[in-house]
């Protein structure tokens, strides 16, 4: 069974802004306009919000791009009412300060702050899988005493802190501080997020493969008496028709040098993930590179993190939307190549047939209501 927080079959749809150097007319070749400055970014989140997405995720990387407290906080006064999803590395901020730093964006937010939660080496170091995580564990339980409680008192493997007021990080939410997203695979991943995230995000997968994930991640919050949400990220190319949407996706192949291509995935911290080598094995095992109708894994050949874009007519992206919400999938995080043209592309073609909805600040509670099982393949629509 996978217990889902949000009950109701609505989706949370955010857009992506390329902090990290990830945008391309043809993949792998750079081009100037579409570089990674504050000017650009900044415009593919306004345009986000023009276009009545739910929220945005601003990624986090050393090598290339920009920083995302940083950006989020130059860019939030301009927004309407676009949420932001802000990766943060756990490690790289002193815990309170970093607690401060949330809490102050998320007061210029109104409260529509979220945030990504990254474990992962940070620049000039390499430590053990285990010892990142419990690291990770470590800020994100600090994080919720600075939101939560009226002074902070830890003593730990990493940080050992005792504050006499938390006065100063205390969140424009009253109700436990900004949700949590987190994405990882391997066992100490899958763990943290049981333990202390509140929604798991998936990166392209088999419908089999999403379905087996969450209920191994369902199972495991269930130990903790815990309830979270599932996401996902996937890229998108939606044109009016089936043929026009493979050809644009071919489009974006069309100059991609292959070693370019190597060169790009590999100088991200994540390409060797278990989440990434799965989308590996799934394209390798597959003719086209489509892993199932309408999921095509060519970006992966110039891609780390998520490599796999839905490819199709509105009617055949809104159908597999629908498939993914009767899995229990209910939050969404699109992208596509330029950003700008795709993210209006989505906005006009698809965007207005989805009943949407915020997620639950449930915190990772259980709920009210006994979870249903999602419907079998045969019962999805």
């Amino acid at each position: 069974m996978i217990e889902v927080s949000t009950q109701q079959r609505v989706a949370e749809v955010s857009w992506f802004s390329a902090l990290c150097s990830d945008d391309y007319e043809y993949l792998g070749v750079p081009d100037p306009a579409l570089r990674s400055s504050f000017a650009h970014c900044g415009e593919i989140v306004r345009l986000a919000d023009h276009l009545g997405y739910d929220n945005i995720l601003l990624p986090s990387s050393y090598q290339v791009g920009q920083d995302p407290l940083t950006f989020a906080g130059g860019v939030a006064p301009s927004l309407e009412r676009l949420a932001l999803l802000v990766a943060i590395r756990c490690g790289e901020v002193h815990p309170p300060m970093l607690a401060r730093a949330l809490s102050t964006l998320d007061h210029m937010l109104d409260g529509r702050l979220t945030v990504n939660i990254i474990s992962s080496d940070l620049p000039g170091e390499t430590v053990d899988s285990a010892a990142r995580y419990r690291r990770s564990a470590e800020v994100i339980e600090i994080l919720k005493q600075a939101w939560t409680r009226e002074r902070i008192d830890f003593d730990g493997e990493f940080y050992q802190l005792s504050l006499e007021t938390t006065d100063p990080v205390a969140p424009y939410q009253q109700n436990g501080g900004p949700l949590l997203y987190f994405g990882g695979y391997s066992p100490h991943a899958r763990t943290l997020c049981a333990r202390h995230c509140d929604v798991y995000l998936m990166w392209p997968d088999t419908e089999d493969g999403l379905e087996a994930t969450m209920q191994d991640i369902s199972a495991k919050a269930r130990e903790h008496e815990r309830v979270l949400d599932y996401g996902l990220r996937i890229h998108v190319v939606v044109r009016k028709s089936s043929a026009e949407a493979r050809a644009a996706a071919a489009r974006l192949m069309s100059r991609l040098d292959a070693e370019r291509g190597a060169e790009i995935k590999g100088r991200a911290q994540d390409s060797v993930s278990a989440g990434v080598l799965r989308q590996d094995a799934l394209r390798d095992a597959s003719e086209d590179d489509y892993i199932e109708p309408n999921v095509w894994s060519g970006i992966g050949r110039a891609r780390s993190g998520c490599a796999s874009a839905l490819v199709g007519d509105p009617d055949e992206i809104y159908d597999k939307i629908q498939r993914y919400l009767d899995l229990g999938i209910r939050a969404f995080i699109f992208s596509g190549y330029p950003h700008l043209d795709e993210c209006r592309y989505f906005a006009d073609l698809v965007l207005p047939r989805l009943e949407r909805g915020s997620l639950p600040r449930l915190r990772g509670r259980l709920p009210e209501t006994v979870p249903t099982t999602p419907l079998t393949h045969g019962e999805r629509r």
